[in-house]
């Protein structure tokens, strides 16, 4: 079983994708911190200041500006795409797989990861397309 949210956001493949890779970057969006630069092969520390957690990433594949496949949460497997469109825009796409359709609260986990993916998403819309930071009236 597995998850997908898609996102239109007006800026070029290649921002994008360095918005997620970048560690100075991916605090405007998404984490309050990544210990490194991603790249294949690597296992990222990702940190959420607002919630006092943190946990690690396995980077499996990276195609530059088209891709980015890692590892999380046990089993999960995430792919995030880049499409880039022919008006310089770019759809970004999120597959989340390893959910076990077997688990009793497989609809939850289902429902609770969709809505983190969407925020993530609007949250990296705001800050690529307005350069607005929405995670920051969260942190303290």
């Amino acid at each position: 079983m597995n998850n997908i949210s898609q996102m239109k956001i007006e800026k070029p493949a290649h921002e994008i994708f360095e918005a997620f890779v970048d560690p100075e970057m991916i605090g405007n969006f998404w984490f309050s911190s990544s210990s490194e630069r991603w790249e294949e092969g690597k296992t990222v520390t990702l940190r959420y200041e607002e919630y006092d957690a943190q946990g690690e990433i396995h980077i499996v594949e990276i195609e530059e500006q088209e891709k980015i496949v890692f590892e999380w949460a046990g089993n999960h497997l995430v792919t995030i795409t880049f499409t880039q469109e022919e008006n310089g825009s770019t759809i970004i796409g999120v597959k989340e797989e390893g959910f076990d359709e077997n688990d009793e609260n497989v609809i939850n986990e289902l429902v609770d990861n969709k809505e983190g993916w969407v925020y993530m998403l609007t949250c990296l819309k705001g800050y690529m397309e307005y350069g607005v930071n929405l995670r920051a009236s969260l942190v303290k």
